[in-house]
């Protein structure tokens, strides 16, 4: 038990007891969690505490601001509510901007882009992402911060020309959008923190690996049963599948 905790320590430095009780139990070993949180922290294994990060929104302008439609929205599935939010990246010589829109339900990140400015041309470049993926649907709303990247014409005009509905956080209230600065974290501490970027390139490469194949498609959440985003929005389907077949 000992040697699989440690391996699952090494191989995923930032999971705290909890997550590896849960990754033991899908290999089929039967575990306590208060056994697994003993031996972590008697082989000093337990993760990193969080630093805070840097806020890059400007809401200092003269472009229109929308009401926030996200605090009444009561989630039932997938594509109800994207959350979107921006994030910084130091390279050696250089930083670079995040871009990324969830989907609130399962947390999947639906569409992303790595850009050197924070210009509107790199939120516009998630949202075109994650429109080409089919996963916009009736009533969807997309949910920001009042940043000019997403209060542009340009990008405002795009979530109106396919029907996504509008909406920002209150002004000096952060935890509106708290689902999207959760995954900023959780991409800082699990990946950017543990990595030095020879260039804008490797960034790329990695960044793109780790929010594909890592976040969406391995790393357990708490909150989805631990399980992945994908394997999450699999589960839904199924279920629908047999309603359906019932039906």
């Amino acid at each position: 038990m000992r040697d699989a905790i440690q391996r699952i320590a090494l191989e995923k430095p930032t999971y705290g007891y909890r997550r590896i009780t849960a990754q033991l139990r899908r290999a089929g070993r039967v575990v306590n969690s208060k056994r697994v949180l003993r031996m972590m922290r008697e082989d000093n294994l337990l993760c990193l505490r969080r630093r805070s990060f840097v806020r890059t929104t400007d809401s200092d302008h003269g472009l229109p601001v929308y009401p926030n439609l996200a605090k009444g929205v009561v989630l039932t599935g997938i594509n109800q509510l994207w959350v979107a939010d921006i994030t910084y990246i130091r390279l050696l010589c250089e930083f670079v901007y995040l871009a990324v829109i969830l989907d609130a339900f399962s947390r999947r990140v639906v569409g992303w882009a790595l850009g050197r400015t924070l210009e509107d041309n790199l939120t516009i470049a998630a949202l075109e992402l994650a429109i080409s993926r089919g996963r916009v649907q009736s009533g969807l709303v997309h949910h920001s911060d009042r940043g000019s990247q997403y209060a542009s014409r340009a990008y405002t005009d795009l979530l109106n020309r396919h029907d996504i509905q509008i909406s920002m956080s209150r002004r000096g209230n952060p935890r509106d959008n708290a689902k999207a600065e959760s995954f900023m974290k959780t991409l800082k501490y699990e990946e950017v923190y543990r990595t030095e970027y020879r260039d804008f390139q490797d960034a790329l490469r990695r960044i793109r690996r780790f929010i594909e194949s890592v976040y969406n498609r391995q790393r357990l959440h708490s909150a989805l049963g631990y399980r992945s985003p994908v394997e999450f929005e699999q589960s839904l389907r199924l279920q629908m599948q047999l309603s359906g077949s019932r039906a």
